[in-house]
């Protein structure tokens, strides 16, 4: 493998192949942290240059994390077919993206080549690729999945109904709620991130979300964010839920800080295909976010680009029914700046479609971080344009448990209405069945949370 690049008459030599892809990324603040980021601008765009010269085999051959030293490597390596790769292992990085970005090169062509990458690949190629780049990209590529109700259709954008409460007091929820479907959020999953984190408060919400979707027939699914253990102890005491949740490490070190292991992942997936409430075959909700790794010092010295794609490549072997990066929820040590989180949005969206999943995400940020409700709003439609299958909707944007910045449901709704985009199908519908929407369009009862008392 090519490891050195002489530009400008200056000679750049890197050690291997992991010091090239952090070299060769973004500036982000979390890599100069693990002290693995490029000194300067010169040696990035050596890197980048060096990057986009190596070939798919390359990068297989020289893996950052050994799958015999990690089962997070053993899943991704698994899950190549030998053929296709063998097709595409002379092909640069370069040539990778002329591929991605030809206008020849459609939904169903991606789907064939994505068989044949690893998530390393996957990183590789997005350091090498503007903003546009990954947007463009992104938008050819279409990702359906069904729990009750399908979601993920070209020209949809699904929204997360997320009504936390301080106190997970059921009421304060369920008024939550009220306004999220009066806005036309909640197609992609009423989900809530528990304060109490025991099998009996699981329990509580899923019964209360479940009872409503009865008696409203809203054609949406529910799930409580709690610890996957306590999801499963929940399920086994008779909780309806439609799927699990749990967050991903792109490492087994970082997943075992989570308190999780493939066996365990594997575990819980036996239980939810045979007591979860769901008839479709998704029944995974998973989250992941640029820099858990290093928060726990399992990053093994890989950037946190890399490791993020690393936990695409283990969600998708579980078949998710929505994955999402809550992009600038750890804070500034790992994105420092709206310029960061806006690149490492439009990055995890990327690889995530590139690895085949239903990708949504958090748009959002904490208030010590350089960045501002403007800087979310652009994001959002950065997204929307990509073809993000569904965004996170909280009360005002504002979360009052979590304290940490999102959208807001009607700036969900906001972005449907630029950008020309529709609900779910069969959540459409019921909007229009209960008067909040019309040839997709709000109307005026949109925004009445009174109207589901």
């Amino acid at each position: 493998m090519k490891s050195k690049i002489t530009l400008l008459h200056r000679t750049y030599q890197f050690a291997s192949l992991k010091e090239i892809l952090a070299k060769a990324n973004e500036e982000k603040s979390g890599d100069e942290l693990a002290g693995i980021a490029a000194s300067d601008a010169q040696e990035r765009l050596a890197a980048r240059h060096l990057l986009s010269e190596l070939k798919l085999s390359d990068i297989r051959n020289n893996p950052v994390l050994p799958p015999e030293e990690d089962e997070v490597s053993r899943v991704i390596e698994e899950s190549v077919n030998e053929k296709i790769y063998q097709s595409m292992a002379n092909w640069t990085i370069s040539e990778l993206r002329e591929s991605l970005l030809s206008e020849a090169t459609t939904n169903q062509e991606i789907g064939r080549i994505r068989k044949g990458l690893t998530s390393e690949m996957v990183a590789a190629v997005t350091k090498i690729m503007s903003n546009l780049d990954l947007i463009q990209a992104a938008s050819k590529i279409e990702v359906v999945t069904e729990c009750n109700y399908r979601i993920g259709h070209k020209g949809t954008l699904a929204g997360r109904a997320q009504p936390n409460h301080p106190t997970d007091n059921i009421q304060g929820i369920k008024a939550s709620l009220y306004e999220a479907l009066s806005y036309g959020i909640g197609d992609a999953v009423i989900g809530i991130n528990p304060v109490i984190d025991t099998a009996d408060s699981v329990r509580k919400i899923l019964l209360m979300t479940k009872e409503e979707m009865e008696r409203l027939q809203i054609p949406t699914q529910n799930c409580v964010l709690a610890h996957v253990t306590t999801q499963m102890r929940a399920i086994k005491n008779g909780a309806p839920s439609d799927m699990l949740f749990q967050s991903l490490a792109g490492t087994e070190d970082g997943n075992k800080a989570f308190g999780i292991s493939v066996g365990l992942l594997n575990e819980a997936n036996d239980l939810i295909q045979k007591e979860g409430c769901a008839h479709g075959e998704n029944l995974w909700y998973f989250e992941t976010g640029q820099g858990s790794e290093l928060s726990s010092d399992a990053h093994h010295g890989i950037d946190q680009v890399t490791l993020e794609s690393r936990c695409y490549g283990l969600a998708k072997k579980y078949k998710p029914f929505i994955v999402n990066t809550v992009v600038g929820f750890i804070g500034p040590e790992y994105l420092y700046n709206s310029k960061q989180v806006i690149r490492a949005g439009l990055e995890d969206h990327f690889m995530g479609k590139m690895q085949g999943l239903p990708m949504g995400v958090d748009v959002c940020y904490t208030n010590h971080m350089k960045a501002d409700q403007n800087d979310m709003e652009n994001l959002a439609i950065l997204l929307g344009s990509a073809g993000v299958n569904y965004l996170i909707g909280v009360p005002m944007a504002d979360d009052c448990m979590l304290n940490y910045q999102s959208t807001s449901y009607h700036d969900i709704a906001s972005v449907r209405r630029v950008l020309d985009l529709r609900p779910a199908p069969s959540f459409e519908k019921w909007l229009e069945k209960m008067g909040i929407m019309e040839h997709g369009r709000l109307t005026a009862r949109a925004g009445d949370p009174t109207i589901f008392i």
